[in-house]
């Protein structure tokens, strides 16, 4: 039987994006119950996937030697999945070779420079590949905007939503609530994710709190943001949750006024799908990737300048009153419709491409 690898070791890191992406990705590959070909995960820990998946799966354990040529794994598969383009794990054979592409953001955040150390990896990567797969159209052509794609098909494949169904018990709340109306958002606590952007506004809405979750242990929310939350007196008003759980953040995209996300970058933005499943009203940044995933039901902000934001929200969060019901329900619709187990079966037609 035809073997396909997936390089998914980044499934280590469940509560990141990466390791999103390859925990549901796997999920809706085995939902797929594929029995033309036989897939195998690569990760540290792999007993907790055979205690999940049983034989569905073949499994490789993860060595971190094997980023290096002379130790590359050196089974011959038929295809090798490359679940995202910041792996040093490479196949030692040239054989057929998936590589998905999530951002470049590392053109602005690492170096614009192509010699760079990370440019050039990625750059191999392109010219190993034999398909490439987008998370968004946003995606795919800023591939194309800094670099030459080589001519191989490619595809843009949607995430799916990893929030298929509410499950916030009756009557629960977290340990961290605020009895004010507030606002929410979540990812990890850095530059790139503008958080300062929301406190600043936060000063020109007097009623409404502001809810942050993720990965607080960073420079950027002890020198930036930290500092302007104590600088502006709202320190009873910006609750930091840090890292949640899952029905923590259930909870809070259900019973906020609204999901806030002043990204500045953007590959694909999971968050936004999630808040719009529990009928949310969200407020995105018009740039990257945002505009493609909140779509025309979303509300946009064409610039940072605290005031004029404020003002965004206050219009929008009146727009979306009027047609409350009606807004809700088509917010749901957009946020249900990126499903993974979709998603899965368009990236087993890509592997079929180059097995068959």
């Amino acid at each position: 039987m035809k073997q396909v690898f997936l390089e998914s070791h980044n499934i280590k890191n469940a509560y990141f994006g990466f390791g999103q992406f390859n925990k549901h990705l796997i999920k809706g590959l085995y939902h797929a119950n594929i029995n033309d070909f036989k897939m195998t995960l690569h990760a540290k820990d792999i007993k907790p996937l055979k205690q999940q998946y049983g034989e569905y799966f073949n499994y490789k354990t993860y060595k971190s030697i094997s980023r290096y040529p002379l130790f590359r794994i050196r089974k011959k598969y038929d295809v090798w999945h490359c679940l995202n383009q910041n792996i040093k794990i490479e196949p030692y054979h040239d054989i057929p070779y998936v590589l998905t592409v999530h951002d470049v953001n590392f053109i602005d955040e690492v170096s614009s420079d192509l010699n760079h150390e990370r440019n050039q990896r990625f750059i191999e990567k392109l010219n190993r590949a034999s398909a490439i797969t987008y998370i968004s159209e946003f995606a795919k052509t800023s591939t194309h905007q800094y670099f030459d794609v080589p001519d191989v098909p490619e595809y843009v494949i949607y995430n799916g939503n990893p929030i298929t169904e509410n499950s916030i018990p009756t009557g629960y709340k977290p340990k961290l609530t605020t009895e004010r109306p507030f606002l929410f958002s979540i990812g990890e606590f850095t530059e790139r994710k503008n958080f300062n952007a929301l406190v600043k506004m936060l000063v020109h809405l007097k009623d409404l709190d502001l809810i942050l979750a993720g990965n607080s242990s960073t420079s950027y929310f002890e020198t930036v943001l930290k500092p302007s939350i104590e600088a502006l007196n709202l320190s009873n008003r910006v609750h930091i949750a840090g890292k949640i759980s899952e029905v923590d953040k259930q909870y809070y995209l259900q019973q906020c006024t609204a999901f806030v996300f002043p990204s500045w970058r953007e590959g694909f933005g999971i968050p936004p799908i999630e808040a719009m499943r529990f009928g949310t009203p969200v407020f995105l940044s018009n740039n990257t990737s945002l505009p493609e995933i909140g779509g025309p039901l979303a509300y946009y902000w064409d610039r940072y300048d605290p005031e004029y934001m404020a003002d965004v929200l206050n219009e929008g969060l009146s727009d979306f009153s009027k047609n409350e019901e009606q807004l809700s329900k088509q917010l749901i619709q957009r946020g249900t419709s990126f499903n993974w187990d979709t998603a899965a079966l368009e990236y087993a037609e890509v592997y079929r491409s180059l097995l068959f």
